[in-house]
C-alpha cells in the first residue's frame, strides 16, 4: 500500500485540519472530527436552518469540502468508509443549532441512518428542532429488491447544494427539508468502477479486478457492485448508465436535467471529459435538455477509477437553487452552464491550398520504396520503441513513430514525383509536423527541411548530394533540440552515420557502401548511449537511472537507417 499518509490512526484529522488550514471561513470543532463554517453560530442566530451532512472519510472533497455558506453548515467525519458515532454527529448538531433548527442530509447507509437518527432523537429531546433527509440515489439497485435499501451516492452533493440554498435564503426549516426531499426523489446515480480502491486500515484492496474487466453499479464504500463485465468504450458505459438511470426516472423528450458526471478517485480529467461529452450528445439524441452540467470529483471512492452519472429534473425553481452563490470550496464556479450547441466550435484560420503538381510519386520509383520500408519499419517497431522509452523516458516514443508512419503512408499518393525530391522532402516534413507533436515530429520535421533546403541549393541528387543533404538534416536536429555528441538522444546515432556516409564516399565507395556505412555507425552509436548519463532528451530527467538502457531515439534512427540500407541493396 502506497499512500501520502503519516499514521493510519490519523488519517482523518490530518486531512480535515489540512482543509480548514487553506480556508478561513471554515473551522474544527476543538478534539472532534467536524468541519464547521466559521461563522455558524452567526447564522443560526440570524435565523438560518442549519444543515449538517456527513459520513465515514474517503469520499473526499464530500464532506468538508462542501461546508460553507449557501450548503452545509457543518460536517461530521467518521473514520475511512465508517459512520461517525451518534455522540459526534450530536456534537455537530449542537455546534450549531439555532432557533430556525437543524436538516441532517445522510446517505442511505445502514450506519450512516442509525447514527444521525439516534443524534437526532436525543437532539430533538433537548428541544432542538431536528429534521433527517435520507438520499438513496442508487438506480443500480431495484427500488423494492431484497437488500438495505437504495445507498445514497454523488446525487447527495446536488442535495446538499439545494438545501444549502433554500436554507441562505431564510425558507423555514420544513421548507428545506422538503426541497432536499423533492431533489432526492428526483434524481438518480449510477456508477462504473475500473479498478477497486484500498481502505489504509485493511491495506489491501476490497476486491479485485482483471486487467479487461469493470464493476457496474457499485457503491462509495470500496465493494463490489451489481455485475462484472468487460471493458467498453467510454460511449457504450455512458450509454448503459444513461440507459439505467432515465429509464428508472422515467425521463422523456423534452424533460429538463442537471448532470453530474462524478470521478470516483482516481479517474484523470482527460477522461472525465471524455464521458461528459458522451453523456450530452447521447442525452441530446434522446431530446433531454442538460440544463446544467458538471464533471469533476465530488464525492469519490478513495483512488478508485471510475466514475458515476447522476440525472436531477429540474425545474426554474431548483435550477436557481443550483445557480445560488456558495462559499463551500469543493462546489465548481463555473456555474454548470453549458454551450448552446454542444461541440460548437471557432471556424480555423483558412490553411494555404498545397501545391499541385503534375506527376505524383511513382510507386515504382526508389524513393517511394525507401519511404514505403521505412513507413513498415516504424510501425513495426513500436512496441519496442514503446517499451524502450517506457523505460527511460515518457513512453510515446513508438506511438509518435507509428503516427508519423500512417501519417505518411495516407498522403504519400498526393506528394509530388521524384524527379523533384526536395520537394518530396518538404511535403513529408509537412505531415509529420501536422500529425507528430511531442519531441519527435519537429526534430523530424526540421531534418526534412534542411535535407531538402540542401539539395534545392545543391542542385543535384546523387550520392554526394544525400549525403551532404544527410549532414546538413543532423545540423538542423542539433540546433533546434540543442543535443551534441555524448548527450545520449538521437545525434548520438544521427551524426556518426552522416560523417560514416561522408567517409566512405571520399574514399570512393559507392552510394551503397555509404549508406551500409551509415547504418554500421548509427547502430553502433545508438548502442553506446546505454553507458551514456542523458544530459538532454526525454532521460535526462532520471540522471544515471538510464545506464544500461540505450536511448530510444538513437535506437529509432538506427532502425530506419538500416531499413533505407536494405531497400537499397534488393
Amino acid at each position: 500500500m502506497k499512500k501520502l499518509i503519516n499514521d493510519v490512526a490519523h488519517i482523518v484529522p490530518d486531512m480535515l485540519a489540512g482543509l480548514a488550514a487553506l480556508h478561513p471561513h471554515l473551522s474544527l470543532l476543538q478534539g472532534k472530527n467536524i468541519v464547521l463554517r466559521a461563522d455558524a453560530r452567526e447564522a443560526a442566530a440570524r435565523g438560518e436552518v442549519a444543515l449538517i451532512s456527513g459520513g465515514g472519510a474517503g469520499h473526499e472533497p464530500a464532506h468538508g469540502g462542501y461546508v460553507g455558506a449557501g450548503m452545509l453548515s457543518a460536517a461530521v467525519a467518521g473514520e475511512v468508509f465508517t459512520s461517525p458515532s451518534t455522540d459526534a454527529v450530536l456534537d455537530a448538531i449542537r455546534a450549531v443549532a439555532g432557533p430556525a433548527g437543524v436538516l441532517l442530509i445522510v446517505k442511505n447507509y445502514t450506519g450512516d441512518r442509525l447514527n444521525f437518527g439516534l443524534a437526532a432523537e436525543i437532539a430533538r429531546a433537548q428541544g432542538i428542532a431536528v429534521e433527517m433527509v435520507v438520499v438513496a440515489d442508487d438506480v443500480a439497485l431495484s427500488a423494492h429488491g431484497d437488500h438495505a435499501g437504495r445507498r445514497g451516492l454523488a446525487g447527495t452533493v446536488l442535495v446538499h447544494k439545494i438545501a444549502g440554498a433554500a436554507a441562505a435564503r431564510g425558507a423555514s426549516l420544513a421548507d428545506v427539508a422538503q426541497a432536499a426531499r423533492e431533489a432526492a426523489a428526483a434524481m438518480g446515480t449510477m456508477g462504473v468502477a475500473l479498478t477497486p480502491c484500498t481502505v489504509p486500515a485493511a491495506g489491501k484492496p476490497g476486491f479485485t479486478l482483471g486487467e479487461s474487466e469493470i464493476e457496474w453499479g457499485l457503491g462509495i464504500h470500496g465493494e463490489a457492485g451489481i455485475e462484472r463485465g468487460v471493458l467498453v468504450s467510454a460511449t457504450e458505459a455512458v450509454a448503459r448508465l444513461l440507459l439505467q438511470i432515465a429509464g428508472d426516472l422515467r425521463l422523456e423528450s423534452g424533460d429538463r436535467v442537471a448532470l453530474l458526471v462524478n470521478n470516483l478517485g482516481g479517474t484523470p480529467a482527460s477522461e472525465l471529459d471524455i464521458v461528459a461529452g458522451a453523456a450530452l450528445k447521447l442525452l441530446a439524441q434522446r431530446g433531454i435538455r442538460v440544463e446544467r452540467a458538471w464533471a469533476g470529483t465530488f464525492l469519490s471512492a478513495l483512488e478508485m477509477s471510475g466514475i458515476s452519472l447522476t440525472l436531477l429534473r429540474i425545474d426554474d425553481q431548483r435550477l436557481a437553487l443550483l445557480d445560488a452563490a456558495t462559499q463551500a470550496p469543493a462546489w465548481p464556479s463555473t456555474g454548470g452552464r453549458i454551450a448552446a450547441t454542444a461541440g460548437a466550435a471557432v471556424q480555423a484560420a483558412p490553411v494555404p491550398p498545397p501545391s499541385t503538381h503534375a506527376e505524383r510519386l511513382s510507386r515504382d520509383a526508389q524513393l517511394r520504396r525507401v519511404i514505403d520500408a521505412v513507413c513498415a519499419c516504424l510501425e513495426q517497431a513500436e512496441p519496442v520503441l514503446t517499451d524502450m522509452d517506457q523505460q527511460v523516458g515518457d513512453g510515446d516514443l513508438g506511438i509518435s513513430m507509428a503516427r508519423a508512419a500512417q501519417g505518411i503512408r495516407e498522403e504519400i499518393g498526393n506528394w509530388p514525383s521524384e524527379k523533384d525530391p526536395a520537394a518530396v522532402l518538404r511535403a513529408m516534413s509537412s505531415t509529420v509536423r501536422r500529425v507528430v507533436g511531442g519531441t519527435s515530429g519537429p526534430l523530424y520535421a526540421i531534418m526534412l527541411m534542411r535535407a531538402a533546403a540542401s539539395l534545392e541549393q545543391q542542385g543535384r541528387a546523387d550520392a554526394a548530394g544525400w549525403a551532404a543533404a544527410f549532414s546538413e538534416a543532423v545540423a538542423g536536429v542539433m540546433e533546434l533540440g540543442g543535443a551534441k555528441a555524448g548527450d545520449r538522444t538521437m545525434v548520438d546515432a544521427l551524426l556518426p552515420a552522416a560523417a560514416a556516409m561522408q567517409a566512405s564516399l571520399s574514399s570512393s565507395a559507392d552510394a551503397n557502401a555509404a549508406v551500409a556505412a551509415a547504418a554500421t555507425a548509427a547502430a553502433e552509436g545508438a548502442s553506446a548511449t546505454a553507458a551514456m548519463v542523458p544530459r538532454r532528451g526525454r532521460s535526462s530527467y532520471i540522471g544515471q537511472r538510464a545506464l544500461g538502457h540505450p536511448d530510444p531515439g538513437a535506437h529509432a534512427a538506427a532502425l530506419w537507417l538500416a531499413s533505407v540500407r536494405d531497400t537499397l541493396k534488393a
